[in-house]
């Protein structure tokens, strides 16, 4: 699987990464859509959250764990939004699983 996000993790293409570990690498979304808006993304190549398996658990808990602290790095202590799409119908356009973390700014739902 050679998505966009791998080309990232490869560095083969620059982005604006802010944190990488052995597992995890998160960047600032190129169209922001909040003030602060960045994405998670696991080094490992998982399709989407379907394709998450057993062994997997570690790693997704691990996902969003840095998600929740990169965000209050963040500023964003008053709140912010995890979003995870899957498959076409939910919004999924780049099939490597990632986590959207938008915050700074109200949320409303339904998102829209």
């Amino acid at each position: 699987m050679d998505t966009l996000f791998t080309k990232i993790i490869n560095k083969e293409i620059p982005a604006k990464i802010f944190y990488e570990d052995s597992q995890v690498l998160a960047f600032h979304d190129t169209a922001p859509m909040a003030p602060v808006h960045f994405l998670v993304i696991p080094k490992k190549p998982i399709r989407n959250l379907n394709e998450l398996t057993e062994g997997d658990k570690v790693l997704a808990g691990h996902i969003l764990f840095i998600a929740q602290r990169l965000a209050l790095e963040q500023g964003c202590e008053k709140g912010f939004r995890v979003v995870v799409n899957c498959n076409e119908d939910g919004g999924q356009t780049i099939y490597h699983i990632h986590m959207h973390v938008l915050g700074k700014r109200q949320m409303n739902w339904p998102p829209g």
